[in-house]
Order: C-alpha cells, then structure tokens, then sequence
C-alpha cells in the first residue's frame, strides 16, 4: 500500500544514528543521506525516510501518529527497543510485551526518536 514513509528531524545525523541502529537490529542496511541531506532506508518493501521539514520550521511529531516496523521475531523486536534506547530513543506506551485484542496476539514495542517520532515494532503471534 505504502511506497515510502517520512518523518521529519531536525538533526539528520542525530537521527541517522538512531535508525541505522534501530533498523539495523532488524537487519537493514545503513541509511544513505542524498544530496539534499534526506537519510533514506531502501528495502524491498519501500522506503523509510528521515527529512528536515521542506518549509524551514523545526520538525514536530503527529500527536496520534505512529510509525510500525514489522519484526519477524520477539527476540528482534527487543533488539530493535534496546537499540534504540541506547542510541537517543525513548521508551514510551507501556513497556515491549504482548497485547491481546481484536488482531489476536501481538507483540509490541514503542519508542520515541530524537526527534519526538512514536515508533513501533510489531511482530503478530500466530
């Protein structure tokens, strides 16, 4: 459905450390900053992007936006929130563990980026 996501930052190196450790626990490659100073993660699904806003104003997080990562594991989803959280993130919601409701079984982990970004890494339980 998605070709890409973007979120914005206001310190694009600040960021790409902590998504190149993020979505490098989760066993993608770094990402390549562009010659307008864009980080871009590439995969074969689509792409993920961390941009200083177009319009020159600091960069603000969506109250009621998250952006979800799907691990294939629990294992990689708690690699994904350590690494995050030792590279500027912020745990925020409830602490990684499964939720139970109308989608079945998930697990769950969340962070804030430096930036203010809610992210998620979700893996479904069969």
């Amino acid at each position: 459905m998605f070709s890409h996501i973007m979120v914005g930052a206001n310190d694009i190196e600040e960021s790409k450390v902590f998504y190149d450790a993020v979505l490098g626990a989760m066993g993608y490659e770094p990402g390549v900053i562009d010659e307008k100073g864009r980080c871009f993660y590439f995969t074969k699904s689509g792409i993920f992007a961390v941009s200083k806003p177009i319009d020159g104003e600091p960069a603000s997080n969506g109250n009621g936006s998250t952006i979800g990562f799907s691990a294939r594991d629990i294992a990689t989803a708690d690699a994904w929130h350590a690494a995050g959280l030792a590279n500027g993130g912020t745990t925020c919601e409830e602490v990684p563990g499964v939720r139970e409701g109308a989608l079945g079984k998930l697990y769950l982990a969340y962070l804030r980026d430096p930036a203010g970004n809610k992210i998620c890494a979700l893996h479904k339980i069969s």
